[in-house]
């Protein structure tokens, strides 16, 4: 390399330690000067001590990294000592952070560039998160713990282990294909549960059925009619709630046929985009005339994840699979329309992913679109009347109301 090219690798590997410093820096600014250990000219001479080594190390020999990094290690430990005599403080994210800095200066110089530079910007931001982070964690209950270990021991560990190879009638039964079914089901919705849990189901019916609907949309729907015997005069909050819920359901179906069949979710764009325009537009009108809604009470949400309801959701997509093949097979496209209508009475994502595979198997991908939304009206008509009979029919009058216009016009696109 030239000398003006090194001169840009250091400028660069000062640039990303003097941006980790700022954040270090910043946390620290309280102190007087000389009592923190490093701060923001330190982290930026840490960074190029990194890439001036990493550029010695090119000349002579790479081994020189490992003395270098072992003396910085030494160094920061011994300073680190020393503040304990002054400051409380038994944390070593801040060795930790220059350690990282160091070895994104000499990063630079091996040509890493882009990575050493991404990597700075999410070490300085999940530096400066520190105080949400916390509050997550002191948030986090035991069996919402339980619920990531388990996401993560089914999708990691179990997926991959898992033959990719049809068994049974109609090949129906692949164990790699359900299990990743269920795990896509299972993390779309753990993080609509987490986004619940983050920022409070309290600010409002509608960031509940934005958030809710990604977990169930029939539980949301549950829950809100219930408060309207509690909350008089709340209906348009309420409803609001409800339809925003389900609207975010349409996006969800959208969403699964996506990453399932993009020739399919193309076919269903138009049906399902209108539902959930439509839906979302009236539940806004409903919101902007309600008088102000607050409640003390928390949604009551499944834990995000168990082993036995992915079993029992894998056990659903097989036989909703098996039974798609059987009565293709003795009754054609009506057959198919039938389960699609029963299945909605229940629950969209089976009869969604289901449909979603087999039109990649010989299913005919009108008849796949058409029995899609077919269960999502039959859903979305149970919920009417779920809302009708828990929270009363001024509450839903509203919904069905909002919900049989939007299938309409949904069905008029099919």
């Amino acid at each position: 390399m030239t000398d003006l090219e090194n001169f840009k690798l250091l400028g660069i590997a000062l640039a990303i330690g003097l941006l980790i410093g700022l954040e270090r820096g910043w946390r620290t600014r309280n102190r007087d000067e000389g009592l923190r250990v490093a701060g923001l000219r330190t982290y930026g001479l840490i960074s190029l001590l990194g890439a001036l080594w990493g550029l010695l190390a090119q000349q002579t020999s790479t081994s020189l990294m490992g003395f270098a990094f072992l003396g910085l290690t030494l160094v920061l430990l011994v300073a680190y000592s020393k503040s304990l005599d002054k400051f409380e403080d038994f944390s070593i994210t801040g060795i930790i952070a220059s350690l990282i800095t160091f070895t994104l200066g000499a990063l630079i110089v091996f040509g890493h560039v882009t990575l050493s530079c991404a990597t700075a910007v999410i070490i300085t931001s999940l530096l400066s998160f520190k105080p949400l982070l916390h509050e997550w964690v002191k948030k986090l209950e035991q069996h919402e713990l339980n619920a990531t270990l388990q996401l993560l021991l089914i999708s990691v560990v179990m997926l991959p282990v898992l033959p990719d190879q049809g068994y049974g009638p109609w090949r129906a039964f692949n164990p790699y294909h359900i299990w990743w079914m269920v795990v896509l089901i299972a993390g779309i919705s753990y993080l609509g549960y987490f986004a619940i849990r983050i920022v409070g189901d309290r600010h409002g019916p509608i960031l509940t059925g934005v958030f809710g609907g990604l977990v169930s949309s029939t539980a949301v729907t549950l829950n809100l009619s219930r408060l309207s015997k509690h909350y008089p005069g709340g209906e348009n909050a309420l409803s609001a709630g409800i339809l925003t819920a389900c609207a975010t359901l349409f996006v969800r179906t959208l969403l699964l046929t996506s990453i399932m069949n993009q020739a399919l979710c193309r076919l269903l764009l138009p049906s399902l985009l209108v539902m959930s325009l439509v839906t979302y537009l009236l539940a806004f009108l409903l919101w902007r005339n309600a008088r102000e809604f607050r409640t003390s009470e928390e949604m009551s949400l499944e834990n995000p994840f168990q082993i036995g309801m992915a079993l029992k959701f894998g056990i659903f997509l097989v036989v909703i699979l098996l039974l798609s093949n059987l009565l293709k097979a003795y009754f054609g496209d009506m057959g198919t329309y039938a389960l699609a209508a029963a299945a909605g009475l229940a629950d969209v994502d089976p009869v969604t992913l289901s449909l979603a595979r087999m039109s990649q198997e010989g299913l005919d991908i009108q008849v796949a679109a058409r029995a899609i939304v077919i269960a999502v009206t039959v859903n979305s008509l149970i919920k009417s009347v779920f809302s009708a009979a828990i929270g009363g029919l001024v509450l839903g009058g509203r919904v069905a109301g909002t919900l049989v216009t939007a299938v309409g016009l949904g069905l008029m696109l099919s």
